[in-house]
């Protein structure tokens, strides 16, 4: 995988941001649900499934244009630790005026290198695409594939994936 849930993210974020926010102040500071969210999913490494990962993040409750700021740390069943900070887009109806949302990401982090695979240095990108239900209770269920890599900032560059599903409180 390559730059392409990256891609993604910028396109639906701006676009987004285009059509809804600039209107009236493209990056004007808006409230939103802060949620907590913890997933588990299978990474993947040059087109192997190799291990596991867990995933704790937290969104915050408010939002700069269609921005949401986030922040996440993961670990994986080989002691890889990825400790990253950035911003999610979420959609807002874009599908059904219904529980169904889509969801992208970009958040720059620092990577810990365990007994896992050399995926090129501590700096590392993770973004990601995910299809998720609302709960009445303001909970959501998602699920997500993401890619990280360094964005050929050096010489090793073979990125890692990870498929997981989400579970996040709303508070």
């Amino acid at each position: 995988m390559d730059g392409t849930l990256a891609v993604i993210f910028a396109l639906t974020s701006l676009a987004d941001m285009a059509l809804n926010d600039c209107p009236t102040g493209c990056l004007v500071e808006g409230r939103t649900v802060q949620r907590l969210s913890f997933q588990t999913g299978a990474t993947e490494f040059q087109e192997d499934f190799i291990g596991t990962e867990i995933y704790a993040g937290y969104d915050m409750g408010r939002t700069y244009g269609p921005f949401q700021p986030t922040m996440a740390i993961s670990v994986t069943d080989t002691g890889d630790t990825w400790l990253g900070v950035g911003a999610k887009w979420t959609s807002n109806d874009i599908l059904t005026a219904g529980p169904l949302f889509v969801e992208t990401s970009l958040m720059p982090g620092i990577y810990f290198a365990g007994d896992g695979p050399d995926i090129g240095g501590a700096m590392q990108f993770r973004s990601a695409f995910g299809i998720g239900y609302a709960l009445g209770n303001g909970a959501t269920v998602s699920v997500l594939y993401d890619h990280r890599s360094n964005a050929d900032t050096q010489n090793l560059n073979p990125g890692l994936e990870t498929l997981s599903i989400r579970y996040a409180i709303a508070f």
